[in-house]
């Protein structure tokens, strides 16, 4: 069996393990347009359940994996310069580069050698193998080639966001608001290792043009970051890693397969980044992806189906939650005509995933500081 793996990430790299654990004899190709060692952004992060998918259907990669996570059990909200914590929402994070690293290491234990600075000339040609995993991001060049075939659909939100690091270590993921005289910014920021945080800054389109980031370098933008920032920051610098001002790519594809091509990962759809799932997603995909191809003896016009009309649910659920969680960030700045309490509750159940009757389970100390507040300002 020849199987051509798009994409060096972490669905390709799980993909290809997989598949070579599944069925040794298989003939694996991955090609991945970057240098082995090299890798854009900074930590991902998972809910707070972290890795527990792997946990029974592939234990030594969760065993691998799960030390190198940083842990915590609530999630921060800043707004006009209070600090609310919300109990029992927890994150967990790792850093992309050695996700990637650790991934690499299970693979090299199957045999199998990526074609790593190898950029793709031309799409595969789908008589050449016989099945091709398309996970190569967002920006796929197989799937732009196959777009009508695929019914791909991309649309870019509104909002302007920048991925950067930090030496500042943050104890939990925390959200912060703040309004400028260029208008209103926020940052995600949390731990994904010792003395290492990810920290994105995002506004809206009015507010990028009027702070003139169009026109700013990379380390204009920074500069620009750091002073916007300060606070949060605390005399810490931001680092770059290509760290360019993009907008998010909204992408959707109306069929999963096509011919003996499937899609996983950011190249299926993409799940906005405030929700903190598009690696665990993309595993998840591929984990389904596998698991089918499995259970039909990889008769692959069975088994791509079948992957589709198993995993489909699951991850239309996940984006509708994503992309409602998108729509209050495109319009954050209203929302921060709130008080901070009511900001924070806005904020934890703008995905429409929690309401208040779950909140009051999971968050039962920011349920209860919320409703003294509200009582006290009845009172007032």
């Amino acid at each position: 069996m020849k199987v051509y793996v798009a994409g060096g990430g972490p669905a390709g790299l799980y993909a290809a393990y997989l598949i070579k654990s599944k069925r040794p004899n298989a003939q694996i190709t991955l090609v991945e347009q970057n240098p082995a060692g090299a890798t854009f952004g900074f930590g991902v992060v998972f809910s707070d359940k972290a890795l527990e998918f792997l946990r029974e259907d592939d234990p030594e990669t969760h065993a691998l994996i799960t030390p190198a996570m940083q842990v915590w059990n609530d999630l921060t909200v800043v707004h006009c310069g209070a600090e609310i914590r919300i109990d029992g929402i927890g994150f967990a994070a790792v850093g992309r580069l050695e996700l990637i690293r650790l991934l690499q290491q299970r693979l090299a234990s199957t045999g199998v050698v990526p074609h790593y600075a190898t950029v793709m000339q031309a799409p595969p040609d789908p008589a050449d193998y016989d099945l091709i995993i398309v996970s190569d991001g967002a920006n796929s060049t197989i799937r732009q080639a196959h777009a009508d075939a695929f019914g791909t659909r991309i649309t870019p939100l509104g909002n302007h966001f920048v991925w950067y690091g930090t030496t500042k270590e943050f104890p939990t993921l925390t959200q912060t608001f703040i309004e400028t005289p260029h208008g209103p910014f926020n940052a995600h920021h949390y731990r994904y290792a010792p003395g290492m945080s990810t920290f994105i800054a995002e506004c809206g389109p009015e507010t990028w043009q009027r702070a003139a980031f169009g026109t700013l370098s990379e380390d204009e933008s920074r500069n620009a970051c750091e002073a916007i920032f300060a606070d949060a920051l605390d005399g810490h610098p931001l680092i770059t890693n290509r760290s360019l001002w993009r907008n998010f790519p909204k992408v959707s594809n109306e069929r999963w397969h096509h011919r003996n091509m499937v899609l996983v990962g950011d190249a299926l759809r993409t799940a906005h980044f405030s929700i903190g799932s598009g690696t665990r997603l993309a595993l998840e995909d591929v984990i389904a992806l596998v698991s089918a191809l499995d259970a039909n003896s990889f008769d692959i016009a069975k088994a791509l189906p079948a992957y589709e009309y198993e995993r489909r649910p699951t991850v239309d659920k996940f984006v509708t939650a994503a992309n409602t969680s998108a729509d209050w960030y495109e319009n954050f700045g209203n929302h921060m005509k709130l008080s901070p309490w009511d900001f924070a509750w806005s904020y934890i159940q703008r995905s429409g995933r929690i309401d208040s009757e779950k909140l009051r389970r999971i968050a039962p100390k920011f349920v209860d500081g919320y409703e003294a507040n509200k009582s006290l300002k009845g009172a007032a």
